[in-house]
C-alpha cells in the first residue's frame, strides 16, 4: 500500500518554481565559487566542486534569512510564498532571494516580528561562517595578491581581531571562500536593515515610528547620498533603486495597538545589528 499527498495546482506551482530557482542558483553559486578559486570550468568542468564551500555557505545564509521571514509569517497567519532565489552570472552567482507576501500584515507586532526575523537569523548564521572562514584564511604581506579589497564593518573587524589577532600595517588577509560568504551575509544584512520603504529595516521603522517612517526614510536616503559621494559610489546606485521601489510604507490594519517591551527591544536590537554590519566603503579595487 502506498500513500500519496495531493497538492492543489497552485500549491504545486508554488513549490516547483522556488525549488527550480534554488537548484539553478546552487549551480551558479558553485560556478562563482569555482571561478574565485581560479578554476576554468570549460577546461576543468569537474573542478566546479571547488565552489562548494562558498556556495553552501552563502546559500545557507540566504535561506536562513528568508525562512526566518517565511516561518514568522506563517506564525502570524500571513500567507507568503516560499523563498525565490535569483541566479545571476556574477562574482557571487546570485542576486539574493526574497519571499512575496500574499495576504496583508494585520498589526505592528506582526510587522516587526516578520521584518526582524530574517535579518536576525541571517546575522547569526553569518557570524558563524565568518568566524569559521577567518580561521581558514591566509595572512600575507600587502601587495602579494591583487583583486578586490573588501571593507570592514565593526562586527567583521571584531571577528577578525578575535580569530586572527591584531594584524599590523603591511598585512593583508586573503579570505577563505567561507569567510567571503560570511562577509557577504553581513553586508546583505546591513542592506536589508536600511530603514527605508519596505526593506526589512523599513518594516521595523514603520512599526516603531508609524507615520514618521517617511521622515526616517528621507534621512537615511540623505545619508546614502553622503556615503556615495564621499565613500563608495555604489551607495548612490542603491539609493536610486530603493527610491524607485518607494520610500513609503502601506499602513497595517491595526495601527493603534502599542508595541510591547519585547518588540521595542527587538527593534533596537536590529538597529544595533545594522550599526555593526554597515560598511561605509564595502569594495576597493586594488
Amino acid at each position: 500500500m502506498k500513500g500519496y499527498i495531493s497538492f492543489p495546482q497552485e500549491e504545486r506551482v508554488s513549490i516547483f518554481v522556488p525549488s527550480l530557482l534554488f537548484v539553478i542558483t546552487l549551480f551558479t553559486t558553485l560556478l562563482a565559487g569555482a571561478l574565485q578559486q581560479g578554476v576554468n570550468p570549460i577546461k576543468e568542468p569537474l573542478q566546479i566542486i571547488r565552489g562548494v564551500p562558498f556556495a553552501l555557505s552563502l546559500l545557507t545564509i540566504l535561506l536562513t534569512h528568508e525562512m526566518g521571514h517565511y516561518l514568522t509569517s506563517r506564525y502570524h497567519g500571513v500567507r507568503s510564498t516560499l523563498p525565490y532565489f535569483i541566479p545571476a552570472p556574477t562574482l557571487l552567482g546570485t542576486f539574493g532571494a526574497f519571499i512575496k507576501m500574499k495576504s496583508p500584515i494585520l498589526s505592528k507586532k506582526a510587522l516587526i516580528d516578520i521584518g526582524a526575523s530574517g535579518p536576525v537569523a541571517g546575522f547569526i548564521v553569518s557570524l558563524f561562517f565568518t568566524t569559521l572562514g577567518l580561521k581558514l584564511s591566509q595572512v600575507v604581506p600587502s601587495g602579494t595578491e591583487k583583486g578586490i579589497g573588501l571593507g570592514s564593518s565593526l562586527i567583521f573587524h571584531i571577528l577578525a581581531s578575535f580569530t586572527l589577532g591584531e594584524t599590523p600595517d603591511g598585512i593583508d588577509v586573503i579570505l577563505h571562500p567561507i569567510a567571503f560568504a560570511g562577509w557577504i551575509g553581513l553586508f546583505v544584512t546591513s542592506l536589508n536593515l536600511l530603514p527605508i520603504g519596505q526593506l526589512d529595516g523599513g518594516h521595523i521603522a514603520y512599526a516603531i515610528f508609524g507615520r514618521r517612517h517617511r521622515a526616517v526614510s528621507i534621512i537615511t536616503l540623505s545619508l546614502l547620498v553622503f556615503f556615495g559621494v564621499f565613500g563608495w559610489p555604489g551607495w548612490l546606485v542603491w539609493g536610486i533603486i530603493v527610491s524607485i521601489l518607494g520610500i513609503g510604507h502601506p499602513p497595517v490594519i491595526d495601527q493603534y495597538s502599542p508595541l510591547d517591551l519585547k518588540r521595542k527591544v527587538l527593534g533596537w536590537l536590529t538597529l544595533l545589528i545594522f550599526v555593526l554590519t554597515f560598511t561605509p566603503v564595502p569594495f576597493v579595487i586594488g
